[in-house]
């Protein structure tokens, strides 16, 4: 089982916050540190001192860290045009050595698009669907020859398709809820399907429908890699999970319910309830980035017992 971390920078962290948590994830052992792409914090934290852009900090974290894979849950396609973000992150894995991951998904959060005047168009998984074509066909096209397309939403003529990526393929990443069209966009595109905050119930359903759509895209289920998210709370004890989920806002039992919450031993057996309906990663959400012994304590409790 691969632990990946996974931030939520737009609730309140600066960049050399973000570059001491990567640091300390690649010394302890973990596989990756992802980020979400948002400009606008939730709930009631005050998000100072404000957004930072996620490939802009994934650039920097490229050249100061030297294993750890580097990724998004998710891009959102509202905010980058496709021809651009293919430049951006194949600039970035060129960066870092070819350790870049790319979750790209539609887009969600209106009031962040509101706040930073950035369209929010109606038609989002259409626009999705097209992006994920452009950018995974640029890297595809051969140096020397040229990309075309010209689909609804978007259109390129005689693109270059320059720069490429420092590895061949770089890791896409699809996930989410939808029923119908996610699994059959996951089934054509997707490296690795994630499932967000889920149960276990409710993520076997979805990795079967994810399955279930490989299979009719003649694509074999075992080539995409099935990941969940899950919000994590790890302590010695009861009074150190309590201390840990009240400097998030958040209730121990509502934790347990919905995440990874309670003692070292509780949150690697539920982690194997996953791993029995074929989840093989876990990106632990890590919401309080200055709890630095909290990292210590998963990789020396948790992940030691994982390997």
């Amino acid at each position: 089982m691969d632990l990946r971390i996974f931030t939520e920078p737009q609730q309140g962290a600066t960049y050399d916050t973000l570059l001491t948590v990567a640091k300390a994830t690649e010394d302890l052992g973990f596989d990756a540190f992802f980020r979400s792409d948002h400009y606008l914090k939730m709930g009631s934290v005050d998000g100072l001192p404000g957004p930072t852009d996620a490939w802009i900090t994934l650039a920097g974290l490229a050249r100061e860290t030297k294993r750890i894979r580097l990724g998004t849950l998710m891009t959102a396609g509202t905010f980058r045009l496709p021809g651009v973000l293919a430049v951006q992150v194949a600039q970035v894995d060129q960066m870092s050595g070819g350790r870049v991951e790319l979750g790209l998904g539609a887009g969600w959060f209106e009031e962040e698009h509101k706040a930073y005047g950035i369209p929010f168009p109606k038609e989002k998984f259409g626009r999705l669907e097209e992006q994920l074509e452009i950018v995974t066909g640029l890297w595809a096209t051969e140096v020397g020859e040229t990309f075309d397309f010209h689909g609804t939403y978007y259109d390129l003529t005689r693109s270059p398709a320059l720069p490429k990526p420092a590895q061949r393929k770089v890791p896409v990443l699809i996930g989410g809820h939808g029923a119908t069209r996610t699994p059959r966009l996951a089934a054509r595109y997707a490296d690795e399907f994630n499932m967000p905050f889920a149960s276990v119930e409710d993520s076997e359903r979805q990795f079967g429908r994810v399955r279930a759509a490989a299979r009719e895209a003649g694509r074999d289920p075992g080539d995409l890699v099935y990941s969940n998210a899950l919000v994590v709370c790890a302590g010695k004890d009861d009074q150190e999970v309590a201390r840990r989920a009240a400097a998030i806002g958040r209730e121990v039992d509502e934790l347990k319910a919905n995440g990874l919450a309670g003692s070292p031993a509780e949150i690697v057996d539920k982690i194997g309830r996953y791993a029995e309906i074929g989840a093989g990663r876990i990106y632990l959400q890590l919401l309080d980035l200055d709890d630095l012994d909290h990292l210590e304590l998963i990789s020396s409790q948790v992940q030691s017992q994982l390997a």
